[in-house]
């Protein structure tokens, strides 16, 4: 998974990036408005994958990661290619959208709601631009009577119409056609969108009261967007501490979780995604597949050889090994399981792949 860290410029990507990632990406006022994008990474924590690792002792342990990009911010009416062009290379945005005040920097108080549309704007912009290009090459191609090339025409003029009114493209409704057509578009504001709400750290406790995360909030469930409130300078300054006093900060905030792991499970929910597991002495392993996902195509995520030569998956649930406290337990109660090709993965399903090639 990779996830675009966006938005206006000195709204706090680069320092979402540092908590996120542990990185050391230059902070502060215009720092980053012609910089190249940061990379990093994050392991997801997983209590399931550390159990595992109690009970089997094993050489590796390998959760599942998850990429970052903190991109550049763009500013209204600014052309931001290069930026749009990194954008396009993740599977869903992490907009940060500034909920606090800093007089210092910024000359009006903050209009989360306000921003995150000027946002969302510049990205329609570059669509309508996109899409209109492609409407041109469709009307030619559609001349020789190519009848997909007409449905592009069709359904790149509604999506002009759409954009024109400022929505963006995944509020449209396509087609199961019209995805196929879409597929490598570089559409932008297709993609999944998580708005980061940047709260002070005095507001976090009680963000549900403030009026920016409220009006963040609402608009994005008129998009079927999520939305997760962060203190991104708190986080960073927490990703510096040891776990027993970064847990006491927490509390103080009445946080349980960290805003990478609150972050985890909400970009999780809204791309689908779910992990099974691979255990034994050698390795205990996290796999990350889309919700869905059949047997043969999720041994494939581990070697291509294995979903070719696909036999069975010997499958046994976490929360039964765990209830159960050893696997001889559990498989004298029937909870280890044989499944074949058509057997679609769960969540935590603790998985050894039969395979022959």
């Amino acid at each position: 998974m990779k996830l675009g860290i966006v938005g206006l410029p000195n709204v706090g990507k680069s320092t979402l990036f540092n908590a996120l990632t542990g990185a050391k990406a230059e902070t502060g006022a215009y720092t980053n408005a012609a910089a190249k994008p940061n990379m990093g990474s994050a392991k997801v924590p997983d209590a399931r994958l550390d159990w595992l690792a109690e009970y089997y002792h094993p050489k590796k342990y390998s959760p599942a990661t998850i990429d970052f990009v903190d991109v550049a911010g763009v500013a209204k009416g600014g052309k931001g290619n290069e930026v749009f062009q990194a954008i396009r290379q993740t599977d869903a945005l992490v907009q940060v959208v500034r909920c606090f005040d800093d007089e210092t920097i910024f000359l009006e108080p903050a209009d989360a709601a306000r921003d995150a549309e000027t946002f969302d704007l510049e990205m329609v912009l570059a669509d309508m631009e996109l899409v209109e290009r492609r409407l041109e090459r469709a009307k030619k191609n559609a001349k020789s009577g190519d009848k997909k090339a007409k449905r592009e025409v069709e359904m790149c003029t509604e999506l002009i119409a759409h954009l024109s009114d400022g929505k963006p493209a995944r509020t449209f409704q396509f087609t199961e056609e019209d995805k196929d057509i879409l597929i490598d578009g570089g559409l932008l504001t297709v993609k999944p969108v998580i708005y980061a709400a940047n709260l002070s750290e005095t507001d976090m406790a009680n963000y549900e009261s403030n009026p920016n995360f409220v009006a963040l909030k609402a608009l994005a469930e008129a998009q079927g967007a999520a939305v997760l409130p962060v203190a991104a300078k708190f986080e960073e300054d927490i990703a510096e501490m040891d776990e027993e006093e970064a847990a006491m900060f927490m509390e103080d905030l009445g946080l349980t979780e960290t805003g990478l792991a609150r972050l985890i499970t909400t970009s999780y929910d809204l791309l689908g995604y779910i992990s099974f597991l691979t255990a034994g002495e050698d390795d205990v392993h996290a796999w990350t597949i889309v919700r869905g996902t059949k047997a043969p195509r999720a041994a494939g995520k581990i070697h291509s050889d294995i979903e070719r030569g696909f036999i069975r998956a010997e499958v046994i649930a976490f929360e039964d090994l765990k209830a159960c406290g050893t696997m001889a337990a559990a498989k004298e109660k029937g909870l280890f399981r044989l499944e074949g090709k058509e057997y679609v993965m769960q969540d935590g399903d603790i998985t050894n792949f039969r395979f022959n090639v």
